[in-house]
């Protein structure tokens, strides 16, 4: 395999975060600035991939599995809090010796990448969310519809076919990359033929619908505490996070900036990932020289 088919397809990596085993994938020069990607509630790191290919010319891009999701360890304690993945990436930064980097984030990751920002204000040089902010997890109509998928995900799948129909039906949207993106990554096959999930659904599922308040973060203190330049990237046609939010969110904090994608919902770089690279890139670009 060549330098250039790796910076495409990524190494896989693993370390351990707070007593459990962590996956991560790679692309790009290793002495090149870095770029940390955390994906939503129920994916994976290699949904980063056609964003990496796009980057890693000139990043270091680090994609983390976070616990509970695709080649990382299961939480027998049901840890699926803010606290415990923010935690996770402090570890993770450190094992990296990541001094300094670009934190990106969707939905779930989002809110890792915020509450981790506004924590470690040394660390991170520029943030990028993408369709989250204060509230979305907790009310609304995209709230209610994660609870609703969550409460209704099947366990099982007689064959690639119907777990590739049960995507197509919870993502209608989605393109047919990002579709088998999905199919390929998020799926494992049982001893008697059947597909199941790489995902903690039962874990993730009650800590995700837990009244609890404990488990769910206010991130309007953290949106407030950021001290580097942030871009919200929002989906135009999402259900989860309102324009009136993003307003909001720039009102309160000086920083931070907003853009709308078209033809997109929730899942931006799934949905329109042309129109995605773009506003990420310019962000990026604009702020090049900031050490």
């Amino acid at each position: 395999m060549t330098e250039a088919t790796k910076a495409v397809t990524g190494t896989d990596r693993f370390t351990m975060l707070n007593g459990l085993r962590a996956h991560y994938v790679e692309w790009g020069a290793p002495d090149a600035p870095p770029v940390v990607l955390l994906h939503g509630l129920r994916s994976y790191a290699r949904t980063w991939e056609p964003v990496a290919a796009a980057l890693a010319g000139r990043c270091r891009l680090i994609a983390l599995d976070h616990r509970g999701r695709g080649d990382s360890d299961w939480d027998p304690a049901d840890g699926y809090s803010t606290g415990a993945y923010v935690s996770d990436l402090e570890q993770f930064a450190d094992s990296l010796a990541l001094e300094r980097f670009t934190l990106v984030g969707h939905s779930m990751g989002g809110t890792n990448a915020i509450v981790y920002a506004a924590s470690n204000p040394g660390r991170v040089r520029l943030l990028a969310v993408e369709d989250i902010g204060p509230g979305s997890s907790a009310s609304g109509a995209g709230a209610q519809r994660i609870r609703r998928e969550l409460a209704a995900t099947p366990r099982e799948f007689a064959g690639i076919a119907e777990a590739r129909a049960y995507w197509r039906g919870v993502r209608p949207d989605v393109s047919g990359a990002a579709l088998e993106s999905r199919v390929e990554n998020t799926l494992r096959r049982l001893p008697d033929g059947r597909w199941t999930w790489k995902f903690d659904l039962d874990g993730i599922t009650r800590a995700r619908l837990d009244p609890d308040p404990a488990r769910h973060v206010d991130l309007w203190p953290h949106v407030e505490g950021l001290r580097c330049p942030v871009l919200v990237i929002r989906g135009a046609r999402s259900d989860f996070l309102s324009a009136a939010t993003c307003a909001q969110m720039a009102a309160r904090q000086p920083l931070l900036g907003w853009t709308e994608i078209p033809a997109a919902g929730h899942y931006v770089h799934d949905d329109n990932l042309a129109d995605y690279l773009a506003a990420l890139l310019d962000f990026l670009g604009r702020h090049r020289d900031r050490p």
